[in-house]
């Protein structure tokens, strides 16, 4: 599965020359979704990770308001 045919492009958002990547088309689909959870799951094996740390995607909408303003 190529997950990137999930993930929208929106040209000149939020303003000129800027191309937003717009992932919320990804997690609305639920296999597009299990399989970006496959993915880095797979991938954090082969790694020498000792802690994951993920923001929620309420925090980085709050943190992108806090650049805007």
């Amino acid at each position: 599965m190529n997950l990137k045919d999930y993930i929208r492009s929106i040209p000149d958002y939020p303003k000129k020359g800027i191309l937003f990547r717009d992932i919320t088309t990804l997690i609305k689909d639920e296999n597009a979704f299990a399989e970006t959870i496959n993915q880095i799951v797979e991938r954090s094996k082969n790694s020498n990770l000792q802690k994951l740390q993920l923001l929620s995607l309420e925090a980085l909408f709050l943190h992108q308001l806090f650049l805007i303003f």
